[in-house]
């Protein structure tokens, strides 16, 4: 039997409902945010605050994509709690330019970063968010991996995404990846196929930021989905929703809308805008592509496959 993997408890994707597909619900102080303070969004109850508003808006869920360095599952499941809306929370690694110098994953080979991935999946996420020394398993459990490239592909490109086609491949878990401004989806793709992964499971961020059909139409053609998320970020025009109106016919299962609103500038319980209800409220699509795109294809997209 399929499942979705929320931060309290395993449900039935058909459970799920109209979800964002690419979030950033909490952040805790970290290496990153020293760099970049907006990013630091720790407040449970200015988080609540929004979510209540996303599920009076027709919101029922939100994967959340920050993986370990600013992760919070315990502040996560008293949201979810809380608010009433699903959260996801993934294991894995983001850009090497979010964690200190001399950080653990340089030492690790693929199987090695697998193997902490694995953990939090099947035991639980590490109370420490993998800083080390010790680990500390939470009663909570990652839902899907977390890997992302840079503006260049490295060594540290292909031991992760290795690693995160290990932990898939041994858990079943899904696989979702940050594209820096969608570039390199092609070589993602081509080295989670090269070590195993399902590409029905596999999401891609951010590839409306690189807004070429002929680039999308390539990506989509390998079965994996999308994820696009610049909707409220474009100054002229909107290529998100072109991209959607040219592609949804030729591939309506794997297209999929998030935000990444993942400064406090964005939200309203921060003082910001648009807030996370604005894909609900002030970005209006067809029925039949609302459906797919927020409910059936993130349902399968973030079960754990077989």
């Amino acid at each position: 039997m399929s499942f979705i993997r929320t931060v309290i408890g395993d449900i039935a994707p058909a459970e799920l409902g109209v979800c964002y597909a690419h979030e950033h619900v909490i952040i805790d102080p970290c290496y990153m945010t020293e760099k970049h303070p907006d990013f630091q969004i720790g407040s449970v109850d200015r988080a609540v605050e929004e979510l209540l508003r996303f599920k009076e808006d027709g919101g029922r869920a939100m994967i959340d994509s920050m993986p370990s360095g600013g992760r919070n599952p315990v502040k996560l499941a008293e949201v979810s709690r809380r608010s009433g809306v699903h959260l996801v929370c993934p294991t894995g690694l983001h850009l090497a330019k979010y964690y200190p110098p001399g950080h653990w994953m340089e030492r690790l080979d693929a199987e090695g970063c697998a193997a902490l991935f694995c953990d939090e999946i099947e035991i639980g996420i590490d109370a420490n968010d993998l800083n080390g020394p010790d680990r500390q398993p939470l009663p909570i459990r990652a839902g899907l991996i977390k890997v992302a490239s840079s503006e260049r592909w490295g060594r540290r490109e292909e031991v992760l995404f290795d690693a995160a086609a290990i932990a898939h491949r041994t858990t079943g878990a899904p696989i979702l990846t940050h594209t820096e401004q969608g570039e390199l989806a092609l070589e993602q793709i081509a080295s989670l196929q090269r070590h195993g992964a399902n590409l029905d499971h596999v999401v891609l961020s951010h590839t409306d930021r690189k807004p070429d059909i002929g680039y999308h139409r390539e990506i989509l053609s390998t079965g994996v989905k999308v994820e696009y998320d610049s909707a409220f970020r474009w100054k002229s025009g909107n290529p998100t929703r072109e991209l959607i109106e040219t592609l949804f016919a030729e591939h309506p299962h794997q297209l999929m809308l998030g935000m990444d609103a993942a400064r406090a500038g964005y939200w309203k319980s921060y003082g910001g805008g648009p807030g996370l209800s604005f894909l609900l409220k002030a970005f209006p699509l067809p029925p039949e592509v609302f459906a797919a795109i927020f409910i059936v294809n993130p349902a399968q997209a973030y079960r754990f496959c077989a």
